[in-house]
């Protein structure tokens, strides 16, 4: 009997453990997502004191969900990871084409948080860690089967393949951008060259 494949979440779940009482779960995610925006706004520099209180909890309680810093950048680089691949599943419905185009829009904006994060977990993490493997797994994982959709149904050109994209918007998630529409325009720019064309469109 066949095993039932995996979830692009599963590893990374695997990764951490999250609380199991409500209280204290509701806790850990309010701290996750504090130290989220804080890294987006501040950079993930961002003191672990500034943190909690954004998230409205004593310095004691982020201390026991995460020992130190370490373990709060690995929290929020796995959330981030896990955001972006559950909203592949959001886009299902949408037609070939704009569900790769949405999914491209949320990785621009994953890909601008994640060289922070990145940039700081290194100080801690070796770049071949279990970390960064399982989220480049689960980042392929859903990521592939909305492109090999659009590809499929000729609205993607062939001769290119989701690392090749990931790597293009990360380019773009680089560029000093005055607001994040900006970001999105050449997002747009750049997708537009991945449409399909037949050989003999002019």
């Amino acid at each position: 009997m066949s095993t039932p494949l995996e979830s692009p979440t599963e590893p990374l779940e695997r990764l951490r453990q999250r609380p199991k009482r409500a209280d204290a779960r509701r806790n850990y995610d309010k701290v996750v997502a504090a130290a989220r925006e804080a890294f987006a706004e501040r950079g993930a520099s961002t003191s672990l004191e500034e943190i909690a209180r954004r998230a409205e909890v004593g310095i004691g309680t982020l201390y026991r969900n995460f020992p130190n810093r370490q373990a709060l950048l690995e929290a929020v680089y796995i959330d981030e990871v896990e955001n972006l691949c559950r909203s592949a599943s959001e886009f299902e419905s949408l037609p070939p084409w704009d569900a790769f185009a949405a999914w491209a829009q949320r990785l621009v904006g994953y890909l601008a948080t994640k060289h922070a994060l990145a940039h700081e977990l290194l100080e801690y993490v070796e770049p071949d860690a279990p970390l960064f493997k399982s989220c480049r797994e689960s980042l392929l994982s859903a990521g592939q089967p909305m492109l090999d959709r659009a590809q499929q149904a000729q609205a993607v050109r062939p001769d290119t393949n989701l690392w090749e994209i990931i790597r293009m918007v990360g380019g773009i998630a680089k560029i000093p951008a005055a607001e994040p529409e900006e970001t999105q325009h050449m997002l747009r720019i750049a997708l537009d060259g991945l449409r399909y064309r037949a050989p003999d469109a002019r």
